[in-house]
């Protein structure tokens, strides 16, 4: 997106932390000799075999430099020498202040793609925004990708972006989406159901949006009967809201399947041990069980956005860009237990979590202090422990 969009749409987190005031999915697959998690042919879960939990992370793809107003805003957020320990593993300190974080090339796709694979991870969920933008590269990248098979691929589309040229712009984005979901490495639920992920889902409705929420149903239920009509299942949507009870109303009113969130991150001020984003996310599971609703539970790989208010970005406005509460960064251990929580939790509740997933945030927040992309301080300690909790068996 670009102009007014890019600028004040660039970033989910405004929408995020106002609902606040990947992943994990369980299927029949089969595996490998090498142990990995083998698809169906056309790219979903297989219908047969031991049934095993399957793993992904929200990316969001601001790393691309200076095409574009989020690059250049996550390279300045990250250039003072106190946050260099959060550079991607393709991040490069030019001096003090300075850094370049640019991952919008095929080889660095690539490595990315080895390093999930080497986890064991199964899928990335990709914030999805207008072909044009400079943050559809990574999505863009991952496709054109020969190592493309070695991990799948959703989307989480924003309410605020699905409405910025108005309703009528809503057929030609179906076509899009329902391409996508033909891909062979598209990633599928509950039974070969394409997986959707809806954030912001307030902003569907009023302004340039559509009129009502039942005008928001039914475009949504024609991107499910074009699913059909295209030969698939009807997609598995999932909306995403801090606030378990407002996600409830979502899904009732957008006739969606689940609720989830893209963060939750608790309240407060000040610093907090990780300990306690932890217990927020279990609490956050079981507060969306109590809504009666199905469930994709959230992990969280921390929560510290200092460098954003050390250097404001230009997509995000209002007090709550001031608040100071932040966790310190979760030791491997610590993030590896967390995965295993949520492991048990969904197959505690079977009925709860249909589609038997989990959303990790994220891949590659990296400038909100929530990653597991290795980096330059840390190498893929992370990922060696994520891995250490899959290999075990789920």
């Amino acid at each position: 997106m670009v102009g007014l969009g890019e600028l004040s749409l660039a970033h989910p987190t405004l929408a995020r932390v106002l609902g606040l005031m990947g992943f994990v999915l369980c299927s029949s697959r089969l595996s490998g000799a090498d142990g990995q998690p083998r698809g169906g042919k056309d790219g979903g879960t297989m219908a047969f075999g031991e049934e095993r939990c399957v793993v992904g992370a929200i990316r969001w793809d601001a790393w691309h430099g200076d095409k574009g107003v989020p690059g250049k805003a996550v390279e300045q957020s990250l250039g003072p020498s106190h946050w260099h320990y959060r550079l991607p593993f393709f991040g490069k300190v030019v001096s003090d202040g300075k850094v370049e974080a640019r991952g919008d090339s095929q080889a660095v796709m690539d490595q990315e793609i080895a390093y999930a694979h080497q986890a064991r991870l199964d899928y990335w969920a990709f914030v999805t925004y207008a072909p044009e933008s400079p943050m559809s590269r990574g999505l863009d990248l991952y496709l054109s990708s020969t190592h493309k098979t070695d991990i799948r691929f959703c989307l989480i589309l924003q309410g605020g972006h699905v409405v910025l040229n108005g309703p009528a712009s809503w057929p030609g984005q179906v076509a899009r989406y329902v391409g996508y979901f033909r891909e062979k490495t598209y990633q599928t639920v509950a039974g070969g159901r394409p997986l959707v992920y809806l954030l912001e889902a307030q902003a569907l409705v009023g302004r340039s949006g559509f009129a009502s929420w039942e005008a928001a149903r039914a475009a949504f239920g024609d991107l499910r009967k074009t699913a059909v009509a295209a030969g698939l299942r009807e997609p598995y949507l999932v909306v995403q809201d801090g606030s378990a009870p407002r996600a409830r109303n979502h899904m009732e009113s957008l006739g969606f399947d689940a609720i989830s969130a893209y963060a939750t991150i608790g309240g407060g001020e000040g610093k907090q041990p990780y300990s306690k984003l932890a217990e927020q996310c279990r609490g956050f599971w079981d507060d969306c069980r109590a809504t009666g609703s199905a469930v994709v539970p959230i992990i969280m790989a921390g929560w510290d956005r200092r460098p954003r208010q050390e250097h404001p970005v230009p997509w995000e406005r209002g007090e709550w860009t001031q608040s100071t509460l932040h966790y310190a960064a979760p030791t491997p251990a610590e993030l590896a237990s967390l995965l295993s929580d949520a492991l048990k939790w969904v197959r505690e509740y079977p009925q709860v979590a249909p589609a038997m997933a989990v959303l990790i945030y994220a891949w590659n927040e990296l400038d909100e202090g929530g990653w597991i992309v290795p980096t330059l301080s840390e190498g893929a300690a992370r990922l060696d422990a994520l891995k250490a909790v899959l290999a075990a068996g789920r």
